[in-house]
């Protein structure tokens, strides 16, 4: 155990013990640093660490401090999902489009938003560098680096994944307007109308909306809300259906939040390989961890080259700049020809501008600071959650990411919880767009990746009445 796990872990049990009661503030960094004789770095990393769980919270000026619902925190979702096993045309998208245009208006409180505030990335400083930039772009750049993308990026992709202890050469990179174009592609690779994709259950509805649009039909697998996919029932959909590919998030899951373990990741990359699948890996929120490493993608078990794993900075650096990418393995040569014949090359600039971001260094120190807040901000809503949420609800407990799934007491219906919230000003995401079926009547994914203040405070308080109400309702 490391120096800040072991005082973690006894700052921990001194709360969940009683002996530092909700509230109590916590002895100042250079105090336990002094009494422990460990670093500052360590207290505050155990710090941190006890703020990801929801125990402390930082109060700017004035320390670290027991939450107020440190013992108190809901319960998590225990049980994985139970999805048919058949494989099903998809029909998502006005349902989806409808949230959609919600969430781009400003004077809605945007709990059901997939994005976190862009007042959390360095945008001003990225500004003056895409300035820079622009002015050093060499006229030939247009051609050179048409469809793969800007050389200078891909290398820097290359290295953050060497940092990660991965062997990813450039020239297995292409660079896409976002993750989702990345995704895209990955389908259109390997994939034909008609054909079959596993998926996990509850999926992004972005993966349903690519799989609609393609022709495409879906299997739907269980999924837990704490380790992700079952890899049994994987097993038992990829002999009965013979699958073209397999789309799934396994870091931070969206909406469950989940992250598999890196024992599982292997299994499920070998699985894979046994029946030749390609698995179309969605890794754009790997970065927003809140342990002390990053959570290894499936790429990293990959021997085979069949894992295309596809990431972006929209949701960790440069929300708007709309620049992804996708590590394609075997399958690269595909994917440029994909690309080259759908948008045919990414926004040279915004690719220009992040080059020299990550060459100049930057990039990790605001990584840790985003990590921080979202950190935060996840303790404060989930203590938010107990207070204003019926007895009966269940909310995960991701490891990093910004979003939050709840299970609401049973009869419960979401779609009538979002639309009575949006006549309020508010909106939540309900649990039936996540799913290519019916189900998920009774939950939320809520976003925490916005600033907690008072709005968010009685805007959450408000959906918490409304379920409330609900309730009362069925029981009248």
């Amino acid at each position: 155990m490391k120096l800040y796990e072991a005082l973690a872990r006894d700052i921990s049990d001194s709360i969940l013990s009683g002996v530092l009661q909700p509230g109590d503030r916590l002895p100042s960094v250079r105090k336990t640093s002094a009494s422990r004789g460990v670093s500052p770095a360590t207290v505050f990393e155990a710090y941190y660490t006890l703020e990801a769980q929801g125990l402390v919270q930082a109060r700017e000026r004035s320390g670290y401090f027991v939450s107020v619902g440190a013992t108190r925190l809901p319960p998590e979702p225990d049980t994985a999902s139970r999805p048919a096993e058949d494989a099903l045309p998809i029909a998502m998208s006005e349902r989806v489009f409808d949230l959609l245009e919600t969430t781009m208006r400003r004077d809605v409180v945007p709990f059901g938003s997939a994005f976190p505030s862009p007042l959390l990335f360095p945008l001003a400083r990225l500004a003056r560098v895409m300035s820079t930039s622009v002015q050093q772009l060499d006229p030939w750049a247009s051609v050179d680096d048409l469809t793969p993308g800007n050389a200078r990026l891909r290398r820097q992709i290359s290295l953050r994944y060497l940092i990660d202890g991965m062997t990813v050469h450039a020239d297995d990179i292409v660079v896409t307007n976002g993750a989702l174009e990345a995704l895209s592609l990955c389908l259109m690779a390997v994939a034909r109308p008609g054909d079959a994709v596993l998926i996990e259950s509850p999926a992004f509805y972005g993966s349903l909306q690519a799989i609609e649009r393609q022709g495409l039909e879906a299997i739907a697998v269980p999924t837990h809300p704490r380790d992700g996919m079952d890899l049994a029932a994987a097993e038992r959909a990829l002999e009965r259906h013979r699958p073209k590919a397999c789309w799934l998030m396994t870091n931070f899951q969206n909406p469950l939040g989940s992250l598999m373990p890196d024992e599982k990741k292997r299994d499920l990359v070998r699985l894979l390989a046994r029946y030749q699948v390609p698995l179309i890996e969605d890794d754009v929120f790997g970065e927003l961890y809140f342990g002390d490493k990053r959570p290894l993608p499936a790429k990293a078990f990959d021997t085979e080259g069949l894992v295309m794993h596809c990431s972006s900075f929209s949701k960790c650096l440069a929300p708007g700049y709309r620049v992804g990418w996708v590590a394609g393995g075997r399958f690269t040569r595909q994917l440029a020809r994909q690309k080259l014949a759908s948008t045919l090359t990414t926004c040279a600039p915004a690719q220009g501008a992040l080059a020299l971001y990550l060459e100049k260094g930057g990039y990790d120190r605001h990584l840790r600071l985003l990590r921080h807040t979202l950190a935060s901000q996840q303790a404060l809503f989930m203590e938010a959650v107990r207070r204003h949420f019926p007895e009966g609800t269940r909310v995960t407990r991701p490891k990093g990411g910004y979003l939050l799934w709840l299970e609401l007491p049973g009869g419960v219906d979401a779609l009538a919880v979002h639309a009575a919230a949006l006549a309020q000003g508010i909106s939540v995401a309900p649990g039936p767009i996540f799913s290519p079926q019916p189900g998920f009547e009774n939950c939320l994914r809520l976003n925490y990746g916005h600033a907690w203040d008072a709005r968010a405070e009685a805007a959450l308080a408000t959906v918490g009445r409304i379920v409330q109400a609900q309730l009362a309702q069925q029981n009248a």
